[in-house]
Order: C-alpha cells, then sequence, then structure tokens
C-alpha cells in the first residue's frame, strides 16, 4: 500500500496467498453431521410460507413483454405486465379451451390467448380466477394456496436486502430432479464449500453453529477465490427464513450486507415419482468503496458474468441436490 492510500485508510479488497492443495485442507465431514443438517432442514421446513413461491426474476417481465409461463406444483402459471407495469398473474390455461396463455400475447397491457382471441386484463373472468402475486423489486413471488397448504400471508417473507439502489442483482434459474428440500440441505451444508467447490470458495472455517430458532445462522469465514492466488476474505451467515429459502448475507469484510438467496420452487406435484424443482439465486452485491458506483452503471454487462458464476456453482450444487433425493429413496437420507 502506497502512502497516499494509508492516508485515506483505503485497504485493498484482494488477499494474496500461497496456491492452495486441495488435499491438504482440514477434512470437514466430522463437522458436517447429518443430525445437524437434518435438524437446521427440519426448523426451516416448519417455518411459515403463506404459500408464496418464487417464479422469476423481476425484470424478465417486462410491461409490453410477452407473458411469462411457470408450472408450480403441477399448477400452470402465468404472469404479465399491464399498460402501467402492474404485475397480472393466473391460471396458464385458456378458460375457453385450455389454450397455453403463455404462448400467447400482450397488447395494450391485456392478456390475448392466440387460439381465439380471448381477452384478460387480469381480473376474474368465466371460471379465470387471478393468483396473488408480489413484485419486491429483484424477484417475483405468486400465491398458489392449493399448493403450498398453508394458512395464506399477504405478502412473502423477503429477505433483507442493500437499500434499493445501492447494490447490482442478478437472478439465475436452473431445474434439477430433485425436491426443494433437497437443494435447502444442500445450503444448509456450509462444509462442502472449499472441498466441492475449490474453484470458488478456500479457507473455509465454521466459526459457530445455529444456537435454537432464535439464533438460526451458520456463521462461516471463508475466502472467495477472484484467481488461483487472490482471494478475498469475509465473514458470512447461512440462514432459512422460510422452507424453500436459504439466504447468505456478508456480515463482515469486502461486500458487507450484500446477500445471495436460494429459492427452492417445486414444479411437479408432491406425489410425482420423478420431482422437478427450479432454483431461483438471487445475488444483491453491494460495497461501501467509492468506485462501487462505477459497477452500479455496469451493471447491464455484469449481470451475465454474476450468472455464469452461480452457474457454474449450481452445475455442482444440483448434482449433490440430485444424489441427496435419489438417496433418500433408497432410506440412506431421512426424507
Amino acid at each position: 500500500m502506497n502512502d497516499r492510500a494509508a492516508r485515506a485508510g483505503w485497504t485493498p479488497p484482494l488477499r494474496r496467498r500461497r496456491r492452495p492443495d486441495w488435499s491438504a485442507q482440514t477434512p470437514t465431514w466430522r463437522e458436517a453431521r447429518p443430525a445437524l443438517i437434518a435438524d437446521a432442514l427440519a426448523r426451516a421446513a416448519a417455518r411459515p410460507s403463506g404459500n408464496w413461491f418464487v417464479v422469476g426474476a423481476s425484470r424478465d417481465i417486462r410491461p409490453g413483454g410477452r407473458p411469462y409461463g411457470r408450472t408450480v406444483g403441477g399448477v400452470e402459471v402465468v404472469l404479465w405486465r399491464s399498460d402501467t407495469g402492474a404485475l397480472r398473474a393466473g391460471p396458464g390455461a385458456c378458460p375457453h379451451l385450455g389454450a397455453p396463455l403463455r404462448d400467447s400475447r400482450v397488447v395494450c397491457g391485456t392478456l390475448v390467448c392466440h387460439w381465439h382471441g380471448l381477452a384478460l386484463d387480469g381480473g376474474p373472468f368465466a371460471g379465470w380466477d387471478p393468483y396473488p402475486v408480489h413484485d419486491d423489486g429483484v424477484l417475483v413471488w405468486v400465491r398458489l394456496d392449493a399448493v403450498g397448504g398453508e394458512e395464506p400471508s399477504e405478502r412473502p417473507v423477503v429477505p433483507v436486502r442493500p437499500p434499493a439502489g445501492s447494490g447490482v442483482d442478478a437472478v439465475f434459474t436452473a431445474v434439477g430432479r430433485c425436491e426443494p428440500q433437497d437443494v435447502v440441505a444442500n445450503r444448509l451444508d456450509p462444509w462442502h464449500g472449499s472441498w466441492f467447490h475449490p474453484y470458488s470458495f478456500v479457507d473455509l472455517t465454521v466459526a459457530r453453529l445455529p444456537l435454537g430458532e432464535e439464533d438460526d445462522a451458520f456463521v462461516v469465514d471463508v475466502s472467495f477465490r477472484v484467481t488461483g492466488r487472490l482471494v478475498v476474505p469475509v465473514r458470512v451467515e447461512f440462514t432459512a427464513p422460510g422452507p424453500r429459502t436459504v439466504v447468505m448475507r456478508i456480515t463482515e469484510g469486502e461486500g458487507s450486507t450484500s446477500v445471495v438467496e436460494t429459492h427452492a420452487t417445486p414444479l411437479s406435484r408432491e406425489a410425482d415419482e420423478r420431482p422437478r424443482t427450479a432454483v431461483t439465486e438471487a445475488v444483491v452485491a453491494a460495497s461501501d468503496r467509492r468506485g462501487f458506483a462505477l459497477a452500479r452503471a455496469a451493471a447491464p454487462a455484469l449481470r451475465p458474468l454474476m450468472r455464469r458464476t452461480a452457474g457454474r456453482l449450481w452445475r455442482d450444487d444440483l448434482a449433490y441436490a440430485e444424489r441427496r433425493w435419489e438417496l433418500r429413496g433408497t432410506g440412506r437420507f431421512p426424507g
């Protein structure tokens, strides 16, 4: 660091370390006790969701754009925006003859069926009843009471994020053959990070285990790898505010307050023999460094890079979740 940087109190975000030896790191299998992970998963499953499910990124549903379709728990859902930008959602089948409304068009904010021209403005129509929907600015949620089976709530439980406009967000989605609990269990196992993802994480230590329902966080010290020898050390917390959501929040170090939200949405019906689950991961990066304003300005160019990074991790983590589901079917894991 030069004298000017020292006087200004500036510290570089990167640290240089020796090239890590993957096989020489401390094994974590003793600490990653199946019962401990199962208990954290059970506490998450017991928390209410209000029947809200994440269906996609807010920016993917644009005024004047095409309808957006998703299947949640075997139920077809279609979403679109009115000409004022208000979000609309309802059954994905046209009430006339069942046409797939996600393949239709939006004309002046009205959804017009491409089979026979039936127009839906988002209000009830001849057996077509809208679904409650919520846009939190990053993600879109839909409430499906028949799928969730819980006491409905007016709004979903949205994790605390950096203040609006202060961060850069990107949303990645992938689909795996597993159930939501398998995705959540993957995220409630922080010990696998530097073993299974050595290209992204090194020096991982679980500093504190969950203390109980009132303080149910895994506290983890870890370094994010930037290049072979340059890393960014941080402290993070993993929490599960709902049965299908896990949040990783940076609490100390570079990018403090940044969050990575993982939302698991069932696509298939509960009784299906080959379940499918969508993983929607929202990354909201923030920093108090002066230069971060440039990152916000370059957000459109940064988002594809952020999605590629998430995609590389989920290539492996979906394999983990799918393997867990497969073994649960043999009785190897509870489920």
